[in-house]
Protein backbone atom coordinates (compact mmCIF):
# COMPACT_ATOMS: atom_id res chain seq x y z
CA UNK A 1 0.00 0.00 0.00
CA UNK A 2 1.00 3.54 -0.68
CA UNK A 3 2.71 5.83 1.90
CA UNK A 4 3.30 9.02 2.52
CA UNK A 5 7.24 9.87 3.46
CA UNK A 6 8.19 12.46 6.11
CA UNK A 7 11.57 12.39 6.96
CA UNK A 8 13.91 14.63 9.45
CA UNK A 9 16.53 14.75 12.02
CA UNK A 10 16.56 16.06 15.54
CA UNK A 11 19.45 16.78 17.94
CA UNK A 12 18.55 15.96 21.25
CA UNK A 13 21.05 17.25 23.43
CA UNK A 14 21.95 15.09 26.63
CA UNK A 15 21.33 17.41 30.32
CA UNK A 16 25.26 16.86 30.49
CA UNK A 17 28.40 15.78 28.88
CA UNK A 18 28.68 11.90 29.07
CA UNK A 19 31.84 10.23 28.77
CA UNK A 20 33.00 6.76 27.39
CA UNK A 21 36.37 5.22 26.14
CA UNK A 22 37.37 7.65 23.36
CA UNK A 23 34.20 9.51 22.86
CA UNK A 24 32.48 12.77 24.67
CA UNK A 25 28.94 12.88 23.96
CA UNK A 26 26.39 16.48 24.09
CA UNK A 27 24.03 15.28 22.20
CA UNK A 28 22.67 12.11 20.51
CA UNK A 29 21.01 13.19 17.16
CA UNK A 30 18.61 11.12 15.50
CA UNK A 31 16.95 10.65 12.14
CA UNK A 32 13.12 10.23 12.75
CA UNK A 33 11.16 8.28 9.71
CA UNK A 34 7.11 8.86 9.58
CA UNK A 35 4.95 7.06 6.98
CA UNK A 36 1.59 8.06 6.77
CA UNK A 37 -1.06 6.50 4.75
CA UNK A 38 -3.72 8.74 5.26
CA UNK A 39 -5.38 7.18 8.43
CA UNK A 40 -2.43 5.62 10.09
CA UNK A 41 1.08 6.95 11.06
CA UNK A 42 4.04 4.43 11.52
CA UNK A 43 7.36 6.28 13.11
CA UNK A 44 11.08 5.42 13.63
CA UNK A 45 13.95 6.64 15.42
CA UNK A 46 17.72 5.99 14.94
CA UNK A 47 20.84 7.26 15.93
CA UNK A 48 22.77 5.00 13.87
CA UNK A 49 25.84 3.89 14.82
CA UNK A 50 28.76 6.57 15.42
CA UNK A 51 31.68 3.91 15.46
CA UNK A 52 30.99 2.86 12.07
CA UNK A 53 30.77 6.82 10.84
CA UNK A 54 26.80 5.76 10.58
CA UNK A 55 25.61 9.51 10.65
CA UNK A 56 22.14 11.25 11.16
CA UNK A 57 23.23 13.34 7.69
CA UNK A 58 23.75 9.99 6.49
CA UNK A 59 21.02 7.79 7.21
CA UNK A 60 19.09 11.25 5.91
CA UNK A 61 20.48 10.98 2.84
CA UNK A 62 19.87 7.41 2.28
CA UNK A 63 16.52 7.46 2.76
CA UNK A 64 15.63 10.25 0.75
CA UNK A 65 17.25 8.68 -2.11
CA UNK A 66 14.87 6.02 -1.77
CA UNK A 67 11.72 7.90 -1.25
CA UNK A 68 9.94 6.57 -4.43
CA UNK A 69 10.90 3.11 -3.64
CA UNK A 70 9.62 3.59 0.16
CA UNK A 71 6.60 5.54 -1.04
CA UNK A 72 5.43 3.15 -3.47
CA UNK A 73 5.19 0.48 -0.69
CA UNK A 74 7.37 -1.63 1.00
CA UNK A 75 7.82 -4.38 3.70
CA UNK A 76 10.06 -5.42 6.27
CA UNK A 77 11.14 -8.59 4.76
CA UNK A 78 12.18 -6.78 1.46
CA UNK A 79 13.13 -3.91 3.76
CA UNK A 80 15.75 -6.68 4.88
CA UNK A 81 17.16 -6.75 1.37
CA UNK A 82 17.34 -2.87 0.40
CA UNK A 83 19.44 -1.73 3.02
CA UNK A 84 22.00 -2.86 4.94
CA UNK A 85 22.04 -3.21 8.60
CA UNK A 86 22.69 0.59 10.24
CA UNK A 87 20.29 3.32 11.62
CA UNK A 88 18.89 4.06 7.98
CA UNK A 89 16.83 0.59 8.41
CA UNK A 90 16.05 0.38 11.59
CA UNK A 91 14.68 3.82 11.57
CA UNK A 92 12.26 2.38 8.43
CA UNK A 93 11.81 -0.82 9.74
CA UNK A 94 10.40 0.76 13.19
CA UNK A 95 8.25 2.95 11.37
CA UNK A 96 6.96 -0.05 9.52
CA UNK A 97 6.35 -2.34 12.73
CA UNK A 98 4.18 0.84 14.52
CA UNK A 99 2.26 1.35 10.80
CA UNK A 100 1.52 -2.28 11.21
CA UNK A 101 0.46 -2.07 14.23
CA UNK A 102 -1.70 0.66 13.80
CA UNK A 103 -3.51 -0.77 10.75
CA UNK A 104 -4.36 -3.61 12.73
CA UNK A 105 -5.14 -2.43 15.84
CA UNK A 106 -2.51 -4.63 17.35
CA UNK A 107 0.23 -4.50 19.65
CA UNK A 108 3.85 -4.57 18.14
CA UNK A 109 4.79 -7.31 20.88
CA UNK A 110 1.30 -9.67 19.35
CA UNK A 111 2.84 -8.80 15.52
CA UNK A 112 5.94 -10.14 16.57
CA UNK A 113 4.45 -13.54 18.41
CA UNK A 114 5.29 -12.57 21.57
CA UNK A 115 2.37 -13.60 24.70
CA UNK A 116 2.31 -10.27 26.41
CA UNK A 117 4.96 -7.67 27.72
CA UNK A 118 6.38 -7.15 31.44
CA UNK A 119 8.18 -3.88 32.74
CA UNK A 120 11.47 -4.73 32.52
CA UNK A 121 14.31 -4.64 35.25
CA UNK A 122 16.79 -1.82 33.34
CA UNK A 123 20.22 -0.55 34.18
CA UNK A 124 21.62 2.80 34.69
CA UNK A 125 24.83 3.61 33.14
CA UNK A 126 27.46 6.26 34.90
CA UNK A 127 29.42 8.15 32.88
CA UNK A 128 33.34 7.62 32.78
CA UNK A 129 34.66 10.52 35.14
CA UNK A 130 36.41 10.34 38.38
CA UNK A 131 35.71 7.40 41.13
CA UNK A 132 34.19 9.78 43.24
CA UNK A 133 32.21 11.39 40.94
CA UNK A 134 30.90 8.17 39.50
CA UNK A 135 30.21 6.80 42.96
CA UNK A 136 27.98 9.93 43.28
CA UNK A 137 26.20 9.58 40.27
CA UNK A 138 25.82 6.12 41.20
CA UNK A 139 23.99 6.49 44.59
CA UNK A 140 21.91 9.47 42.74
CA UNK A 141 19.92 6.81 41.05
CA UNK A 142 17.61 5.92 43.93
CA UNK A 143 15.62 3.73 42.61
CA UNK A 144 18.54 1.44 40.13
CA UNK A 145 18.58 -1.98 41.08
CA UNK A 146 21.33 -2.34 38.02
CA UNK A 147 23.99 0.04 37.32
CA UNK A 148 26.53 -0.08 34.75
CA UNK A 149 29.23 1.55 34.37
CA UNK A 150 31.75 2.74 31.85
CA UNK A 151 35.68 2.24 31.89
CA UNK A 152 37.96 4.09 29.84
CA UNK A 153 40.78 0.84 29.76
CA UNK A 154 43.24 2.41 32.01
CA UNK A 155 43.63 -0.18 34.84
CA UNK A 156 44.39 1.73 37.70
CA UNK A 157 42.26 4.39 37.17
CA UNK A 158 39.10 1.69 36.01
CA UNK A 159 39.61 0.00 39.61
CA UNK A 160 39.54 2.49 41.76
CA UNK A 161 36.46 3.32 39.37
CA UNK A 162 34.74 0.01 40.25
CA UNK A 163 35.57 -0.32 43.93
CA UNK A 164 34.29 3.30 44.72
CA UNK A 165 30.89 2.89 42.86
CA UNK A 166 30.79 -0.48 44.78
CA UNK A 167 31.46 1.14 47.87
CA UNK A 168 28.84 3.03 47.77
CA UNK A 169 26.23 0.34 46.05
CA UNK A 170 26.70 -2.42 48.14
CA UNK A 171 23.58 -4.53 46.89
CA UNK A 172 23.24 -3.25 43.58
CA UNK A 173 23.89 -5.69 40.57
CA UNK A 174 26.76 -3.74 38.36
CA UNK A 175 27.49 -4.27 35.06
CA UNK A 176 31.19 -2.79 33.55
CA UNK A 177 31.21 -1.43 30.04
CA UNK A 178 34.91 -1.18 28.55
CA UNK A 179 34.02 0.29 25.20
CA UNK A 180 37.00 -1.94 23.49
CA UNK A 181 39.33 0.03 25.95
CA UNK A 182 41.52 -2.89 26.85
CA UNK A 183 43.94 -5.31 25.30
CA UNK A 184 45.12 -8.73 25.96
CA UNK A 185 48.09 -7.57 28.40
CA UNK A 186 45.86 -4.55 29.96
CA UNK A 187 43.00 -7.03 30.74
CA UNK A 188 44.15 -9.46 33.02
CA UNK A 189 45.00 -6.45 35.31
CA UNK A 190 41.13 -5.52 35.29
CA UNK A 191 39.84 -9.04 35.85
CA UNK A 192 40.53 -9.89 39.47
CA UNK A 193 39.04 -6.33 40.21
CA UNK A 194 35.88 -7.09 38.62
CA UNK A 195 35.37 -10.57 40.27
CA UNK A 196 36.35 -8.87 43.68
CA UNK A 197 33.78 -6.14 43.35
CA UNK A 198 31.02 -8.78 42.33
CA UNK A 199 30.81 -7.54 38.82
CA UNK A 200 27.91 -10.28 36.69
CA UNK A 201 29.29 -8.60 33.65
CA UNK A 202 32.09 -7.50 31.19
CA UNK A 203 30.95 -6.02 27.81
CA UNK A 204 33.50 -5.66 25.17
CA UNK A 205 36.38 -5.46 26.72
CA UNK A 206 38.51 -5.60 23.51
CA UNK A 207 38.39 -3.74 20.00
CA UNK A 208 35.98 -4.82 16.53
CA UNK A 209 38.28 -6.89 14.86
CA UNK A 210 40.48 -7.87 17.54
CA UNK A 211 38.40 -10.58 19.17
CA UNK A 212 40.66 -12.80 19.11
CA UNK A 213 42.71 -10.96 22.26
CA UNK A 214 40.40 -13.06 24.54
CA UNK A 215 41.75 -16.49 23.49
CA UNK A 216 43.44 -17.51 26.63
CA UNK A 217 41.91 -14.88 28.90
CA UNK A 218 40.39 -16.80 31.81
CA UNK A 219 36.72 -16.61 32.05
CA UNK A 220 36.19 -15.37 34.92
CA UNK A 221 32.85 -13.59 34.63
CA UNK A 222 30.45 -13.53 31.17
CA UNK A 223 31.77 -11.54 28.49
CA UNK A 224 29.59 -9.24 26.18
CA UNK A 225 29.64 -8.61 22.51
CA UNK A 226 28.60 -5.21 21.53
CA UNK A 227 30.72 -3.96 19.06
CA UNK A 228 31.95 -6.79 17.92
CA UNK A 229 28.48 -8.44 16.55
CA UNK A 230 26.57 -6.08 14.55
CA UNK A 231 23.72 -8.07 12.81
CA UNK A 232 22.65 -11.92 12.51
CA UNK A 233 25.57 -12.18 9.82
CA UNK A 234 28.10 -11.44 12.34
CA UNK A 235 26.45 -13.41 15.25
CA UNK A 236 26.91 -16.50 13.21
CA UNK A 237 30.47 -15.65 12.71
CA UNK A 238 32.12 -14.13 15.76
CA UNK A 239 29.74 -15.67 18.69
CA UNK A 240 32.29 -18.50 19.91
CA UNK A 241 34.45 -15.80 21.74
CA UNK A 242 30.68 -14.46 23.65
CA UNK A 243 29.03 -15.25 26.25
CA UNK A 244 26.26 -12.46 25.97
CA UNK A 245 25.31 -11.01 22.59
CA UNK A 246 24.27 -7.14 22.74
CA UNK A 247 21.60 -6.54 20.53
CA UNK A 248 21.13 -2.49 19.63
CA UNK A 249 18.49 -1.55 17.01
CA UNK A 250 20.65 0.68 15.91
CA UNK A 251 23.50 -1.86 15.33
CA UNK A 252 21.20 -4.74 13.40
CA UNK A 253 18.51 -2.79 11.31
CA UNK A 254 15.71 -2.60 12.97
CA UNK A 255 13.25 -5.15 15.29
CA UNK A 256 12.41 -7.54 12.83
CA UNK A 257 16.53 -8.12 12.63
CA UNK A 258 16.73 -7.99 16.20
CA UNK A 259 14.38 -10.70 17.10
CA UNK A 260 16.03 -12.88 14.65
CA UNK A 261 19.07 -11.98 16.67
CA UNK A 262 17.52 -12.87 19.90
CA UNK A 263 16.29 -16.16 18.50
CA UNK A 264 19.63 -17.59 16.65
CA UNK A 265 21.64 -16.31 20.21
CA UNK A 266 19.28 -18.69 22.00
CA UNK A 267 19.87 -21.06 19.79
CA UNK A 268 23.68 -20.94 20.11
CA UNK A 269 23.21 -21.16 23.74
CA UNK A 270 24.01 -17.63 24.35
CA UNK A 271 22.35 -14.82 26.69
CA UNK A 272 20.92 -12.00 24.81
CA UNK A 273 21.27 -8.27 26.01
CA UNK A 274 18.85 -5.08 24.51
CA UNK A 275 20.47 -1.74 24.73
CA UNK A 276 20.31 1.18 22.37
CA UNK A 277 22.31 4.39 21.53
CA UNK A 278 21.02 6.32 24.18
CA UNK A 279 17.74 8.17 21.87
CA UNK A 280 14.59 8.57 22.97
CA UNK A 281 11.36 7.15 24.23
CA UNK A 282 10.86 6.60 20.32
CA UNK A 283 13.78 4.40 19.79
CA UNK A 284 13.31 2.91 23.61
CA UNK A 285 10.04 1.57 22.67
CA UNK A 286 10.55 -1.47 20.01
CA UNK A 287 14.07 -2.44 22.16
CA UNK A 288 11.77 -2.56 24.96
CA UNK A 289 9.63 -5.08 22.25
CA UNK A 290 12.81 -6.58 21.86
CA UNK A 291 13.78 -6.92 25.83
CA UNK A 292 11.08 -9.47 26.79
CA UNK A 293 13.16 -11.76 25.00
CA UNK A 294 16.63 -10.87 26.90
CA UNK A 295 18.30 -11.29 29.84
CA UNK A 296 20.07 -8.24 30.24
CA UNK A 297 18.29 -4.85 29.59
CA UNK A 298 20.23 -1.49 29.12
CA UNK A 299 17.45 1.14 27.99
CA UNK A 300 17.75 4.10 29.69
CA UNK A 301 18.85 6.29 26.77
CA UNK A 302 15.93 8.42 27.54
CA UNK A 303 16.79 9.93 31.04
CA UNK A 304 20.35 11.49 29.56
CA UNK A 305 18.16 13.77 27.23
CA UNK A 306 17.56 17.53 28.46
CA UNK A 307 14.05 16.98 27.04
CA UNK A 308 12.50 13.58 26.13
CA UNK A 309 9.47 12.91 24.19
CA UNK A 310 5.41 12.84 25.17
CA UNK A 311 3.96 10.18 25.91
CA UNK A 312 7.23 8.60 27.16
CA UNK A 313 8.35 5.47 28.48
CA UNK A 314 7.71 5.06 32.20
CA UNK A 315 10.80 3.71 35.22
CA UNK A 316 9.84 3.05 38.04
CA UNK A 317 11.25 0.74 40.86
CA UNK A 318 14.24 0.28 38.70
CA UNK A 319 12.34 -0.82 35.45
CA UNK A 320 11.04 0.77 32.34
CA UNK A 321 7.49 0.43 31.45
CA UNK A 322 6.24 1.17 27.78
CA UNK A 323 2.68 2.00 26.92
CA UNK A 324 1.02 1.68 23.86
CA UNK A 325 0.28 5.30 23.64
CA UNK A 326 4.09 5.76 23.12
CA UNK A 327 4.68 3.81 20.14
CA UNK A 328 1.93 1.28 18.45
CA UNK A 329 -2.02 1.31 18.17
CA UNK A 330 -2.26 3.86 20.91
CA UNK A 331 0.26 6.14 19.79
CA UNK A 332 -1.47 9.96 17.72
CA UNK A 333 -1.58 9.66 14.25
Amino acid sequence: MPVELELHNEPLPLAAPFRIAGHVFEAMPATVVTLRDGRHVGRGEAAGVYYNDDRPETMLATLEALRPRIEAGIDRDALRTLLPAGGARNALDCALWELESQRSGLPVWKLAGLQGVRPLLTTFTVGADDPGTMADRAAAYTQARALKLKLTGEPDLDTARVRAVRARCPETWIGVDANQGYTADTLPRLLPVLVEAGVSLLEQPCARGREDELDGIDRVLPIAADESILDLAELEARHRRFDVINIKLDKCGGLTEGLLMARRARALGKRVMVGNMAGSSLAAAPAFVLGQCCDVVDLDGPVFLAQDRSPSVHYEDGHILCGDEVWGPGAAA
